[in-house]
């Protein structure tokens, strides 16, 4: 049998055929400019789903947010551990990123518990009370979208940005769809499409190309 055992040349071979089948589908598909072209890209290698050309959407200056709360050494939070194993620690460690994931957290499980609300909720008030700035990648939970948006109308959390791509059925599209129509840099996957492979896999392209 032959075929391809290189890892470096596994990648660069699918990204070449993402473009191949880009320019055959749709020819007239243009990227909006060359960074927002690698995180599609990179989307689309980690879920071979083209639907990302046309539902990831990037409001106000959010990738430049991205990369100057990563270059200042800020945090990191995600909402399941999932996405947080899928993000190129190494990379992030270099600027001195600290990168948490609290849903597992004995104190968000107490909090869920007395007051009811979620774990990826609870998480998201632990992460408020971390200096710094704070960078959110959530790939699974519509209630942590809805509880971050929350905090900031209430002056109760500061956000650089959100990568919010929930996946599933109960409030993931309506939570994204809020997350764009809020005043928080974002970027988002519109519809019920995400997950915490897509979430990690915008982060990595962002890291990548700095």
């Amino acid at each position: 049998m032959n075929y391809i055992k290189n890892p470096k040349a596994i990648e660069e071979k699918s990204f070449e055929m993402i473009q191949e089948i880009i320019t055959e589908t749709e020819p007239d598909y243009r990227f909006r400019n060359r960074d927002e072209e690698l995180i599609i890209k990179r989307v689309i290698h980690t879920s071979a789903d083209f639907e990302y050309l046309h539902t990831l959407v990037f409001k106000d200056d959010v990738i430049d947010r991205i990369r100057k709360t990563i270059r200042e050494g800020g945090h990191i939070f995600t909402d399941t551990n999932m996405a947080l194993s899928g993000i190129n620690k190494r990379a992030l460690q270099q600027y001195g990123c600290t990168y948490n994931c609290f849903v597992n957290d004995d104190r968000a499980a107490a909090i869920a518990k007395e007051t009811g609300i979620t774990r990826s909720m609870a998480a998201i008030q632990l992460a408020a009370q971390q200096e710094g700035p704070k960078l959110f990648v959530l790939g699974n939970a519509p209630t942590a979208a809805y509880k971050i948006m929350e905090m900031v109308e209430a002056g109760e959390l500061e956000v650089e940005a959100v990568i919010g791509v929930p996946v599933g059925f109960v409030g993931a599209a309506e939570s994204k769809e809020d997350l764009l129509q809020s005043g928080i840099p974002a970027i988002v996957a519109r519809g019920r499409k995400g997950g915490s492979n897509v979430a990690a896999a915008i982060v990595n392209a962002i890291l990548y190309s700095m």
